[in-house]
């Protein structure tokens, strides 16, 4: 056993949580990991919306789901994560955000604190008991600082009997490490 890097740790949490036929969505498409490992989990009954401002991003992910047979159960959103819930019609059992900028792309576009809480709430609002949103953060940069810091605020102050929140990052990095922070709805009882 060894620990695992953010995202690796990321993806663990998503296969244990999603199972075949589930729906999903993905707040950055991004160059298209995330929203790869969702379409694996729930398969083609399943159901992912991924969501990017930037059509490069939207591109990417198309392709990165075709050369792996995934892409039917996707619906690619070119649109701001923040107006999620215009497009996910049912509720979801796992959302994932990867915030920051596009690698390779323009480090000018990144994502906003006040759209990614935002959504945040948005998908969290969608989540089914027992469902799970994971933020992976970055605050090696100044924008990415603010955002973490609005967003972890936004995180800790979810009531706990209806929410789990843990923060997974390597305290001893140098730089801010990003971290995640994984939200869990609790069932009612």
């Amino acid at each position: 056993m060894h620990l695992s890097p953010v995202l690796q740790f990321a993806h663990a949490l998503i296969n244990a949580c999603l199972k075949s036929g589930d729906c999903a969505l993905d707040g950055t498409a991004g160059n298209g990991h995330d929203t790869l490992c969702l379409a694996r989990c729930v398969g083609k009954t399943g159901k992912v919306w991924a969501f990017d401002v930037q059509p490069q991003a939207l591109a990417n992910t198309a392709t990165r789901l075709e050369e792996a047979g995934e892409r039917s159960q996707v619906e690619l959103v070119q649109t701001g994560h923040e107006k999620l819930a215009d497009y996910v019609n049912r509720p979801i059992s796992a959302a994932v955000f990867n915030f920051g900028w596009l690698p390779g792309g323009d480090k000018r576009c990144t994502t906003q604190a006040h759209t990614s809480i935002r959504a945040l709430a948005a998908a969290l609002a969608l989540l089914k008991p027992g469902g799970l949103l994971l933020a992976v953060l970055y605050p090696g940069h100044e924008a990415g600082r603010e955002e973490a810091d609005a967003v972890e605020q936004w995180a800790a102050a979810l009531p706990q009997n209806e929410c789990s929140v843990l923060k997974y990052g390597f305290v001893n990095q140098i730089n801010r490490p990003p971290y995640l922070l994984a939200v869990e709805k609790r069932a009612h009882h």
